[in-house]
């Protein structure tokens, strides 16, 4: 292996590492009285300030073209509702679970690009779409040890929706011609309103109650975001974004352990098999679509 695919390697860990972190930063926070909305408006407003400083140091522009406006725009609010609903999510199920479901992502891309865009979807395709729907019923059969319902699973697909909505409109939209790293810094700041509005433009935001509550925004705004993306980008890189997506199937892995050892959440056999079958799923597809044009996320959460 060369050196520049060892690098590779090591980051796209590094990163699905760094994604699954959301609950780790995200949970004590609701445990201090946070909001959802509050602890979002937080997380991205902090990571649009990274961002930036981040563009500023790499001297890279910060301008926008007009052109890029209204996409860049509709693109924020797909990236901040993937997140809402998936904090919202993990307020009232497992974070470990949450986390799985919401990889479920390439499932509805493949599903959009065949309906949409007329992509053919290949039998290997459409069997692991079959897994993965199985998996996602799998985990949410009452009695199986985990803290699942039905509200908490609505509110993680419509967050992998979101997300899935906003890869493919990336791919297919003006957006891709746009480089990364301004298109990311614009989607974490568009992101914001979708936060700020229901906060009835910030009456309702609440105040950070500790130092430990500033920690933990800022955790979120530089791990599971502004880390999580620059260690993706090298990844991508090094090792191309099929590889890169294939590892990132530790992202949910790295949630559920989180969830299991810091917050004592349930891990019985049917919950591990749901998990298997779902990352099972998503890796067939991923590894068949190799060779056919996919969109690819920009950036993660979620994209949360």
């Amino acid at each position: 292996m060369t050196k520049n695919k060892t690098i590779g390697f090591i980051c796209a860990l590094l990163a699905a590492i760094t994604f699954g972190l959301n609950p780790f930063f995200g949970i004590p926070l609701y445990a201090e009285g946070m909001t959802p909305l509050s602890v979002l408006f937080y997380r991205f407003t902090f990571a649009a300030l990274f961002m930036g400083i981040v563009l500023l140091i790499r001297k890279e522009s910060l301008r926008l073209p007009k052109r890029y406006w209204l996409h860049t725009f509709s693109g924020g609010v797909l990236l901040g509702l993937t997140c809402l609903f998936w904090f919202l999510s993990f307020r009232i199920m497992d974070s470990g679970i949450a986390a799985t479901i919401l990889f479920i992502y390439p499932v509805m891309v493949a599903i959009i690009m065949f309906l949409f865009f007329k992509e053919k979807m290949s039998r290997m395709t459409l069997l692991g779409t079959v897994i993965a729907i199985a998996g996602v019923v799998v985990l949410c059969q009452p009695g199986n040890g985990s803290k699942v319902n039905f509200e908490g699973v609505l509110y993680i697909m419509l967050s992998a929706l979101s997300y899935s909505i906003y890869i493919v409109g990336v791919q297919e939209s003006r957006l891709k011609d746009l480089e990364s790293g301004t298109l990311t810094f614009y989607a974490l700041l568009f992101s914001i309103p979708v936060f700020l509005i229901p906060l009835r433009m910030g009456a309702d935001l609440q105040m950070l109650p500790s130092l430990k509550a500033l920690g933990n925004v800022i955790g979120l705004g530089l791990f599971p975001s502004l880390t999580a993306f620059l260690f993706t980008a090298v990844a991508v890189k090094h090792i191309g974004p099929t590889h890169t997506s294939i590892l990132g199937a530790l992202e949910p892995l790295t949630a559920v352990l989180i969830g299991v050892f810091f917050f004592k959440e349930n891990m019985k056999f049917s919950t591990c098999i749901g998990i298997v079958m779902i990352l099972a799923a998503v890796t067939l597809i991923i590894c068949c679509s190799g060779t056919q044009k996919k969109p690819e996320p920009v950036i993660s959460v979620p994209e949360s």
